[in-house]
This record gives C-alpha cells, structure tokens and sequence, in this order.
C-alpha cells in the first residue's frame, strides 16, 4: 500500500510502498477514508517532539472497517470508524478513574509484542507506527480500543477532524475546563484546534468568546464559528485588548498554539479565580513562567490531553452535533488533497494560510 514514510528527523514525507499486516487478535484493518493533516504532527517531523524513524505519519482520521482480527466483538466489516490515539486499555487506575485519555498502558498493551512481526513493514524492515495509528496511508491496522464506530450518514472526510483536532478542542471547553453558561472565554490561535475551541464555547453557552490571532482570514472564520470579538495580536497587545473587552479578565483562557509566549499571555488575561488551558503542544525543554503572587488569587494554568476524552462517548455525540447542524465542519476544511499533495499541505500549514487539510482517498 501507498503510505508518507518520515525517514529522518528534521524531514518531509517521502511516499513509498510499504507492507501492512493481517489483523492479529483484536486488531482492526481500516480503509483509510481521509486523514487531516495536525500541527501536531509537523512538531515530529520538525524534531520539537523526538519519533523512531522510519514511521509513518498521521493520526486524525476516518474509515471503513475491512477486516478484523479474532476476539473482536465491537466492529464488523462495512463499519464506518473514527480512529482516536487516545487508545486505551480500560483497566489501569486512570481508565478505571474515567481519564482514559490518560491511560497507563496504551504504550505497552494495544502495540504487538516483542517477537511478534510489526503491523508495518518495508522490505523486512519494521516501520514504526505513529500514535497508534500511521493513517497517512491506505490502511490502518490499529488495536480495537483506538476507534470507535459512528453513524453511516456522517460524511467520513468530516469525520476524520474529529479524529483529533475537533475533540481536542470541544473538549477541553466541555471536559477539561467545564465552561458554564454565561462566563466569558478567549482562545488564542484560531488554528483547527482554536476554532474547534472556539464553538465548543459557543454550544457551552459562553457570553463573550474573543478570539486571538495575527492572521486576519483565521479572525474572520472565528467569527463564523461564533467568536464575539477578535483581537489581530500583530496590530495591539492581546493580554491589554482581552482585559479592556471583558473589564478585567476571562473566566476562562484557551492557548491553540503551542508557543511559551501564547502559555503565558493566556494565564496573563485571566481574571481572579480564571483558569488558562494550554491544548497547544509546547516544545520539549520549554518552560512556562507565570507571576507566582497571581496564584494568590486563585488563577490556575493547566494542560488538556486530547481534550480529556472519553473518545467512544464523545465522538458519537459529536457527530449527532455535526448531523444536527450545531457543530460546523464543512467551514473548517480550507483544503483536500491527495496523499501525494501531503507536504505541500504542511507546507500551507506553516504559512498560517489554512485552517484545515484534509487528505482524501
């Protein structure tokens, strides 16, 4: 099958033919539907974040099932699936506690065992799979607990933001933050992530959602999504802008970023008793300083994995929200391409140009 290896960190995505395997004892063999293309993976490949190399990237995706493995009870072929990294073996002390997001053993459970032949191959040579998924590829061979099956009437090309990107985001207003009805939120970065954020806090019920950027097109898709306000970070200081717009401070802050800087302004807007979220992905090594005394005031700075899922509850609903019309994904996709376009997506990515590529099979 046709897959983007990433050969060499700092590299690009080279397309190649490699070998998948059968499925092996509750496995599951997806044809690839699409796959979107995350910020999150740029940061392997630009080296922020260290990978084994060979292996190939992607992990915010959709599909069909085409086979599955023995002790499978959960899938069949023909189901449509979303594919979530946030795999989880449901029964360590997070799982059991219902932060499955967090789960202790998907590193060593839900991968095949030493001994036992790599689901990716080339030429003999194992190549490694990317968060449990590689879905820049034809076909996924992932554990069962890494997806979850949704209703067939869900276009799968928006499904796949799902994947990640959307969860991400909704969940860290709905899980992680808890945003109530009325309260205000800001969210710097009106990225995928940020405008997912942007309209959980808007299906929240939030009073003023302010978004944050330096790309003009990315503050006018904000406002469709249903930002209030918008603040250009290139034009004014953001921290001074969102406190005169609320006479304050926020309830609650969103960094989609990923940068020192954004982590700290957002803990800076906040008012007493606030809480900064950073979903962003901050390099390794990269500290974050806030002014200690703040934290007398009860301000809080804290980190969403993945939207602190509980992907096969919140995804169907997600779904629903999508079908019902609530939730808005058809405006979020800038792009599609093909597999072969991959590079050229990230490329658009960097240049701040997008919100959204999405890869088509």
């Amino acid at each position: 099958m046709k897959a983007a290896v990433l050969n060499s960190i700092p590299g690009v995505l080279e397309i190649e033919d490699i070998e998948i395997a059968d499925p092996g004892p509750r496995e599951v063999l997806i044809r690839t539907s699409a796959a979107g293309v995350c910020h999150s993976d740029l940061h392997f490949m630009e080296g922020k974040y260290p990978y084994p190399c060979p292996a190939v990237l992607g992990h915010e995706s959709a599909g069909v099932v085409e086979a599955v493995g023995s002790m499978v009870h959960y899938v069949q072929p023909g189901d449509h699936v979303i594919t979530c990294l946030s795999a989880f073996c449901g029964h360590c002390s997070q799982c059991t506690d219902g932060h499955m997001s967090l789960c202790e053993n998907k590193a060593t459970e839900l991968v095949r065992q030493p001994g036992e032949s790599p689901r990716l191959s080339r030429d003999g040579e194992t190549v490694n799979q990317f968060l449990h998924m590689s879905s820049f590829a034809e076909k996924m061979l992932v554990h069962e607990q890494a997806l979850v099956k949704i209703d067939k009437d869900m276009p799968l090309d928006k499904a796949a933001l799902i994947g990640c990107g959307v969860t991400t985001g909704l969940g860290a207003v709905f899980r992680t933050a808890k945003v109530a009805a009325g309260e205000s939120v800001c969210v710097v970065g009106a990225g995928g992530i940020g405008l997912a954020a942007i309209q959980g806090a808007r299906i929240s019920g939030a009073n003023k959602i302010i978004a944050v950027d330096m790309v003009e097109s990315k503050l006018e898709l904000a406002q469709a999504m249903g930002a209030t306000h918008v603040v250009n970070a290139s034009e004014v200081d953001a921290v001074e802008a969102v406190k005169e717009i609320t006479g304050g401070g926020v309830h609650h802050s969103f960094e989609a970023v990923g940068m020192k800087v954004t982590a700290e302004q957002c803990f800076s807007m906040l008012r007493n008793g606030g809480q900064a979220t950073v979903i962003g992905m901050i390099p390794v090594g990269t500290k974050i300083e806030v002014h200690g005394p703040e934290l007398l005031y009860e301000k809080k700075l804290t980190g969403s994995n993945m939207g602190s899922n509980q992907f096969r509850t919140d995804m169907p609903r997600f779904v629903d929200m999508y079908i019902d019309g609530r939730l808005k994904l058809d405006e979020m996709v800038s792009n599609t391409i093909s597999l072969d376009e991959i590079n050229d997506g990230f490329d658009a990515m960097k240049s701040g140009s997008v919100a959204r590529s999405v890869v088509v099979f």
